[in-house]
């Protein structure tokens, strides 16, 4: 894994320094990964596979603590992995997670040994969940209907057929490997006879042939959380592929793809919808009403002399979520007529007319006296 991480640059990929926020990664992360989804790229190859590498990245610099080791490997260089002026380190992750323990124990016949017969962690299994805006803004419990690799329901995940069982492997003990001593050193391998499994199944099962994973169609209960944005993943722990040797499950990442609102935009937890106003309101100022997401209305309060494209805030009308209620922010554009009746036509005739200033007038100024000074 170090040696991947020294080989990528992961700030690259997102297209953010290193210096960046967290915030500032995931929102390059959503635009990304909305871009290349393979949903809005179907039987694009390319397409998906820069969607993996912007979701690697993601994993690595999304998370905290992964992402303060990314930099250490990083910043130390090749010397973090192996090689390098000075000599070699080395890295636990390059011998199978055990480390130099590993290594020496094979050499002398003690120390700490990977055991292949062991547990083993299932795989991570990612999902696509599409949603819609309000399920989005207020969170939602559904189902996901997934076909993925699941504990055998006919042996469940022994790999033998029911009324039977695994047995030990007499040639390792069960110990999933043999020892090969030649004089002061002693070296291990999987067992031949076992496979590393440490277990024989003398009469398999029929339906996953011994191997105690099936794939098979599974329905996953998933609770969406208030306030999930477009391109977010959610992280289930233990609810992937299933692990081996009693090892735990892997996990499930629910990638959302929210769909837009007719009216209501959204930035961040606040809520944003653009309203059209009359000539008169934006003069005279007035009270609006302004819709909200759920279905009722609040008053809006304009000021005298509202200029068209302002914004205006109407707070805790946004999104609640776990962190924190958002506002909604209104912006009001002024619609100007183009049907006038006789009446309104005469009344904009006699504002024209009782205006004795232009607003271009302090523009014309501006450039005439800037070309005089010239």
């Amino acid at each position: 894994m170090q040696r991947e991480w020294f080989e990528k640059d992961y700030y690259a990929v997102l297209g953010v320094a290193q210096s960046a926020t967290a915030k500032d990664i995931t929102k390059a992360y959503r635009k990304l990964a909305r871009q290349f989804h393979p949903d809005a790229n179907p039987n694009n190859a390319a397409a998906e596979e820069k969607f993996k590498e912007v979701s690697a990245a993601y994993d690595v610099l999304g998370d905290e603590s992964k992402r303060k080791e990314y930099d250490e490997v990083r910043r130390q260089g090749p010397a973090s992995f192996g090689g390098g002026a000075g000599g070699f380190r080395f890295d636990q992750s390059d011998f199978g997670g055990d480390g130099l323990g590993d290594l020496f124990g094979q050499m002398f016949g003690g120390g700490r040994r990977r055991n292949p017969a062991g547990p083993q962690r299932g795989g991570d299994i990612e999902a696509t969940l599409s949603l819609g805006f309000v399920e989005a803004v207020e969170g939602i419990t559904t189902s996901l209907h997934l076909t993925a690799e699941s504990q055998c329901s006919g042996c469940q995940g022994s790999g033998a057929r029911p009324g039977t069982s695994p047995k030990p492997c007499v040639q390792c003990r069960g110990r999933g490997v043999v020892d090969d001593n030649q004089g002061v050193f002693a070296f291990s391998s999987p067992c031949p006879r076992c496979n590393g499994r440490g277990n024989i199944i003398e009469t398999p099962c029929v339906g996953c042939r011994g191997t105690g994973i099936e794939t098979r169609p599974r329905e996953v209960n998933v609770r969406i959380p208030a306030g999930v944005d477009d391109g977010q993943r959610i992280r289930l722990k233990g609810r992937g592929a299933p692990g081996r040797n009693g090892g735990p499950a892997g996990d499930l990442f629910v990638m959302c793809h929210v769909a837009p609102h007719q009216v209501f935009g959204r930035d961040g937890n606040n809520l944003t919808v653009r309203l059209p106003i009359t000539f008169s309101e934006a003069t005279l100022g007035a009270d609006i009403e302004v819709p909200t997401l759920d279905g009722s209305t609040v008053t809006l309060r304009l000021k005298p002399g509202t200029q068209s494209g302002s914004r205006h805030r109407v707070k805790n009308k946004g999104i609640d979520s776990a962190k924190k209620q958002g506002d909604l922010i209104v912006t009001v554009d002024v619609v100007i007529p183009t049907d006038l009746n006789e009446a309104e036509l005469q009344a904009v005739e006699a504002l024209r007319n009782a205006s004795s200033t232009s607003p271009r007038e302090r523009i014309i100024q501006l450039v005439t006296s800037a070309k005089r000074s010239s």
